[in-house]
């Protein structure tokens, strides 16, 4: 079953909690390295993951990005008791 574009997102906002690099995020939501750019300029741009500059780029949720994976959960479990 395809997954939609907001639960690709919700998982790359979980993902990145802690920080993750780009390679842990492609394993991780089974994803590639081709499909993971557009998601993460996309989600770094409107605030919700932020890059951390050092030998390797790590991403990291930002608060904005934690409330918005909050009403993704909130939602999918409201959804699921229909």
């Amino acid at each position: 079953m395809k997954r939609s574009k907001y639960q690709i997102i919700s998982q790359i906002l979980d993902i990145c909690v802690g920080g993750a690099c780009k390679t842990k995020i492609v394993y991780q939501a089974n994803l590639n390295f081709r499909t993971i750019n557009p998601y993460i300029d996309l989600l770094t741009k409107n605030g919700l993951i932020k890059a951390n500059m050092g030998r390797n780029v790590s991403y990291e949720t930002t608060n904005r990005g934690m409330k918005l994976m909050e009403d993704f959960r909130q939602m999918n479990n409201k959804l699921t008791e229909l």
